[in-house]
This record gives C-alpha cells, sequence and structure tokens, in this order.
C-alpha cells in the first residue's frame, strides 16, 4: 500500500500536472529536432516517464524524451528512416539493461565533484540557451528568422509575469505549486483577453490515441545490426549517464541515496518498452526533475501522474493544451535554469585547487557546445591525469647510511605509471656503497609500472656489482617480480598486506 499522507498525495499529484504541462513543449521540440512526428516524442515521454517512476533508483526523478538523445538519432532517422530508431530504442534498453545486470551503475562514484559541477552548470546553461528557439519563426524558404520586435516584446512580458508568481507566490502560500499556478495565470490571461501569441499548438498537434504496439520493420539480419549498434550504444551511454548523474544531483539534494543499478534497469526496461509502442526513447530529464523536486515531490505517484497527465493530455486535452502559450512554459523553464544552476561555484574561485575550477568550466563548456556524453568524458579523463600527476610528485625518498656503512633508502608514497620515472632518477647505483636497502613499508606499489620500475633498479644494481635488498613488500608484489626476486627480505609480520592492480593478478 502506498505510503503517503493526504498533503503529501496533493503535493505529488499537482507536481505531476505540472511537469506535465513543462513537458510537452520540450517532448515536442526533441521530436522536431529528431525529424519525427511530436506523437513519437510525447509517447516517448509518457512511457518512459511511467516506467522508471514506477520501477527505477530514485523516486521523484522525471525522465522523457530527450535533447541529448534526440541529437544523435537525427543521423540515423534521415539516413535509414524512423523504423530503424525504433529498432535502434529497443537495442539501446537492451544494452543498458546489460549495463544493470553487470552492476555498471556504480562506476558513476567516479565522477568527480568539479565534474558534478560542470555538468549542473552546462545543463543549466543548456536549458536556458533552448528556450530561444522558440523566439523564431518559419520562413517562405524553409529557414527560421527571429520575431518582429512586438511578439518578442509581448513573449518577454508573459515571462517575466510568468516568472514573477514563481518567485513570489511562495512568500504568500505554498498550498499548491507556484510553477501550476503561473502556467494557468498567464494562460487564462492570454485566452481570456484573445492574446495574439505563440502556443503549444504553434510546434505541432498533440492529439491522438493510445501508443499501439508494433515490431519495428527493419531487415532481421547483421547488416542492419551493423546500423543500428553504434548508434544504440551511444543512446545508451549518453542515456545512463545523464540518468545517473541527475540521480546523484537529487541525492545531493534532498539527502537521501538512490539505486544507481536498479535506475539503469528500469531506464533499459522503458526504452525497450518504447521502442516497440513507436516511441523515440528517453532518459532522465534534469529541467523537469528540478521543477518536482522544488515542489517537495519525492514519491514515485509525481513521476507517475506525469505520465498519466501526458497520456490525458494526448487522448482528451489536447485542443486546451495547444492553447496554452509558450510564454509560460519557457518562464518555468528559465526558473528551472536559475535554480539549477550552482551560483555558489563562483565562490571557489581563489579556495579551490586551479584544476578543479578549470575542469568544472571545462565539463561546462563542453556540454555547451558538444554533449554531456564527452564533457562528462571528457571531464573524468582531465580529473584522472591531474590526480595523477599531483600523486607523482609526493613520492619521496629519504636516505641514511646505517653503521655497518649500508645505505638505506626509505620511499613514501604511491608508486605507479605517473610516478616511475622519477622514482628511478632519485637512485644512483654508481655512487652507492656496496650494499643498498630500499624499504617500502611507506609505500604502495600500485601498478605493473611499478613493478617493472622495481624490476629496472635492481637491473641497475646488478650490473654495477652492488648488492640490493628490498624489503615490507608486499606478498602480490613479490609474486610479480622477476629480477628483484633475489634482492627481496621477507618479514612476515611486518610486510605490508594490499593487492596490486596487475592483470596477473585478475
Amino acid at each position: 500500500m502506498l505510503n503517503i499522507t493526504p498533503t503529501e498525495l496533493k503535493t505529488n499529484l499537482l507536481s505531476g500536472l505540472t511537469v506535465a504541462l513543462a513537458m510537452v513543449p520540450e517532448a515536442i521540440a526533441f521530436a522536431l529536432i529528431a525529424q519525427v512526428s511530436p506523437l513519437t516524442g510525447l509517447y516517448a515521454a509518457f512511457i518512459v516517464a511511467l516506467i522508471t517512476s514506477a520501477f527505477g533508483g530514485r523516486p521523484g526523478m522525471i525522465s522523457g524524451a530527450t535533447g541529448a538523445l534526440a541529437v544523435v538519432m537525427v543521423a540515423l532517422v534521415v539516413e535509414h528512416g524512423v523504423q530503424y530508431l525504433f529498432a535502434t530504442v529497443v537495442l539501446m534498453g537492451i544494452l543498458q539493461l546489460l549495463a544493470a545486470i553487470l552492476r555498471l551503475g556504480k562506476f558513476i562514484r567516479m565522477v568527480p565533484h568539479p565534474v558534478m559541477l560542470g555538468f549542473v552548470n552546462g545543463l543549466a546553461i543548456v536549458i536556458f540557451l533552448a528556450q530561444f528557439q522558440h523566439f523564431k519563426v518559419a520562413t517562405p524558404a524553409g529557414g527560421t528568422s527571429w520575431m518582429a520586435p512586438g511578439p518578442v516584446a509581448l513573449m518577454a512580458g508573459l515571462i517575466a509575469l510568468t516568472m514573477a508568481i514563481i518567485y513570489l507566490l511562495p512568500k504568500l502560500t505554498k498550498a499548491v505549486p507556484a510553477t501550476l499556478v503561473a502556467i494557468v495565470a498567464t494562460s487564462v490571461l492570454v485566452i481570456g483577453f484573445g492574446v495574439d501569441t505563440k502556443t503549444v499548438g504553434d510546434l505541432g498537434s498533440i492529439k491522438g490515441g493510445l501508443p499501439a504496439f508494433s515490431i519495428p520493420m527493419v531487415p532481421i539480419n547483421l547488416e542492419t545490426l551493423k546500423i543500428i549498434f553504434p548508434y544504440a550504444l551511444i543512446l545508451a551511454f549518453i542515456g545512463l549517464i545523464e540518468s545517473l548523474l541527475t540521480l546523484t544531483l537529487i541525492d545531493a539534494m534532498t539527502d537521501t541515496r538512490g539505486r544507481a543499478n536498479r535506475e539503469c534497469a528500469a531506464q533499459g526496461a522503458a526504452n525497450v518498452v518504447t521502442g516497440f509502442f513507436g516511441g523515440m526513447g528517453g532518459c532522465a530529464m534534469i529541467g523537469q526533475s528540478m521543477i518536482n523536486v522544488n515542489n517537495g515531490a519525492l514519491h514515485r505517484l509525481s513521476g507517475i501522474a506525469t505520465a498519466l497527465f501526458l497520456l490525458s493530455f494526448i487522448l482528451f486535452g489536447s485542443a486546451l493544451i495547444e492553447r496554452i502559450p509558450l510564454a509560460a512554459l519557457i518562464g518555468v523553464m528559465f526558473v528551472v535554469a536559475e535554480k539549477t544552476f550552482e551560483w555558489g561555484s563562483f565562490r571557489l574561485f581563489g579556495k579551490v585547487p586551479r584544476a578543479d575550477v578549470f575542469i568544472g568550466l571545462l565539463v561546462a563548456g563542453v556540454t555547451v557546445i558538444a554533449d554531456l556524453a564527452i564533457a562528462v568524458v571528457a571531464g573524468v579523463i582531465v580529473s584522472a591525469l591531474v590526480f595523477a600527476w599531483e600523486h607523482a610528485k609526493q613520492v619521496r625518498l629519504t636516505s641514511s647510511v646505517a653503521p655497518n656503512g649500508r645505505k638505506i633508502y626509505d620511499v613514501q608514497g604511491s608508486l605507479f605509471f605517473a610516478s616511475v620515472t622519477d622514482f628511478q632518477q632519485q637512485f644512483s647505483p654508481a655512487d652507492d656503497p656496496d650494499e643498498v636497502e630500499i624499504d617500502f613499508r611507506g609505500a604502495k606499489l600500485m601498478d605493473h609500472s611499478a613493478i617493472e620500475a622495481v624490476n629496472a633498479l635492481a637491473e641497475r644494481y646488478d650490473r654495477a656489482g652492488k648488492r640490493l635488498t628490498l624489503r615490507h613488500l608486499s606478498p602480490d608484489c613479490v609474486q610479480l617480480l622477476d629480477k628483484a626476486q633475489k634482492m627481496i627480505e621477507v618479514d612476515y609480520k611486518e610486510d605490508p598486506r594490499y593487492r596490486v592492480a596487475d592483470d596477473a593478478l585478475a
């Protein structure tokens, strides 16, 4: 039985209605980007929202058709047709289910905080900039141009009114979501006074019936797989990255913990079903998720209500929904962009390492210029390189001479691929006495490069005719050493116990 109070019930239902209204123009716009019919986007929004809300790993998160996926789909649709898109979406879902089975969702924890900040800020900018396409109109030549100053000023005024209601109404009452009141109030004003401005209907009709089951009409052979697999792999990757990052963001905002692998499974199941019901597929939508969370709707009911409201719009309410002014929905998304952007990140300048600031700016910039997947991958790679570089500088050697004349090197830090060169350069076998000891008590050999560095060092001392002793190495390191085996002094009580990352131990 659903454990929810009457107040929470009202909050989640009204928030679901608000989010559904905000999703309509987004779904239509993304469908047009992918060069498919508006209903293809709306069906995807309905099915993906319903399944992920009911079975996903993050209650309160909203999924649907997204622009990040649409820009990848367009080339496939143009070259091969919409049926190949449906087949690709099914395969995309299967790959996401496979990711859930392999429990790959846990790897989202490898995304550093600067990358998360860049992701959030980049998407906020993308949401903001995306709204300006609604200020354009079609030209006779088939292109688009900016609207005349008068209509632009009118839309700007309606947008300002919508935003003012959203910001000011909570100071008076929180009984109903301010975003819903703003949409309704602006719509009543426009319809009541017959104001001539762009509406949802100008994007395309949302009238339709129930989505029907249909197997994608494509040849089932290896040639088809060669066509759709690369697109499916990219779409699956982008969809999971955006969904899991949104999940992590909401976790941080609500001080809760979602289930990444369960979300992967829900996203995969949703896309498999969507492909068989004429939808374009989807993933988490950060804008609509922020609307939902900011409304205080954190139950699965809010997402399920969103999906059912979307379906009701398609079946029964198209005539009314198509009369909603776009300015009202643009105002809502402007507020979403403002609330999504981490304004506090500006205060970090001069307080955190410059590399972290650079990574955040890099991810945000690439998100705006290219796409989310490239931005996140670039951010993780740069973060890893910065981490490696900083830790490479932390390997320290101190030396001393024992009463018997033996020279003792004490190694501190992590020895891995980035630090081995500096490590090797600090030894001079020709200048050392006949007996040398290297103590690894305060060091860790992290990878195969470290193992090979120790082997190479042993060879240098062997060629110089010096006796080298290696102490306090992990048994796993000892197992992998080759030339240095005879130089190891084993201390079963004090030798460290850790596993070196190496293929031979996999």
